[in-house]
């Protein structure tokens, strides 16, 4: 008898450089076992080194792939990424909306700027994600960047990054997850996740001499396929959390660049952690209610 897969989607733009967008968050899927389908938002052409190019697939096609895919394949869970403009922000919207109750974890990656410095949503367009989007959202997963334009303030400190993730959720009403692997002067990747129950410090050691792209897809990719799994929110979140820390830890060469390996996990597990490999830790933020 075949094996059942979980089934996820990923709602985002192609990378054509296969480190970033649908290329990392379908690898991701397939590494956790889980049977990955894609809606995609653009076309880029771009590699590690940059985005030269965008070109925006027309909304009525982004919603007729996700229908495409609910009335089949129904997945487990969602993400999202790349959405570029405002139009295909509303097409997203407009369609988990009418779900209502019958909606699957949707996980919102507010993909803005990639790591090059490119913009990858039109201004115009934070508007949308933050009126329509965010409300529909289980969880929302931005870097430091992004979170300090969700909340408008200036974050320095991992206090800052607790305060950020609570005015999140009461503002939208969605679990936070605020990454802060750009802080200055730490020696551990943190990340605080805050559901209005739960809080979480997430930490691991940062991999020195090792540039990647494409991490925020990958995380985002891995917490909606632990999700499609069937664990609940805090714990996709850990484990994901581990996912991304052993991608980056083993990661791997591909021309002049690091690229993430997203199968390190398995490989990781079959050593049975003999090679004394990095892992993440997660506990209860101090002075968490």
């Amino acid at each position: 008898m075949p094996r059942s897969l979980p089934i996820a989607l990923a709602i985002a733009g192609s990378d054509s450089g296969g480190g970033a967008g649908i290329q990392a968050d379908l690898k991701t899927f397939a590494a956790l076992g889980v049977h990955g389908t894609s809606a995609i938002t653009c076309l880029t052409a771009q590699t590690p080194r940059g985005v030269t190019a965008i070109q925006a697939a027309r909304p009525a096609i982004v919603r007729a792939q996700i229908e495409a895919v609910f009335a089949e394949l129904r997945p487990a869970a969602v993400k999202t990424g790349m959405l570029f403009d405002t139009a295909t922000i509303r097409a997203v919207a407009d369609y988990f909306g009418q779900l209502r109750g019958r909606r699957p974890p949707l996980i919102v990656d507010p993909v803005m700027v990639a790591t090059s410095g490119a913009r990858l949503l039109r201004p115009a367009a934070v508007r949308a994600l933050l009126s329509d989007l965010l409300p529909l959202a289980t969880l929302v997963t931005p870097n430091l960047d992004e979170a300090e334009i969700l909340v408008g303030t200036k974050l320095t400190s991992v206090q800052d990054l607790r305060a950020a993730a609570r005015t999140i959720h009461r503002r939208f009403g969605c679990a936070a997850l605020v990454k802060g692997g750009h802080l200055r002067g730490l020696r551990d990747a943190v990340d605080i996740f805050f559901d209005g129950k739960s809080e979480l410090l997430l930490s691991a050691p940062f991999v020195r001499g090792v540039s990647t792209h494409g991490t925020g897809c990958t995380y985002s990719a891995a917490i909606a396929a632990h999700c499609a799994h069937g664990h609940d929110l805090p714990r996709a979140v850990q484990l994901a959390k581990d996912f991304i820390t052993q991608a980056i830890t083993h990661s791997h060469r591909a021309g002049k660049h690091s690229v993430l390996n997203p199968f390190a996990g398995m490989q990781h597990l079959s050593r049975n952690r003999a090679d004394g490999a990095v892992g993440s830790r997660a506990k209860a933020a101090k002075g968490a209610k």
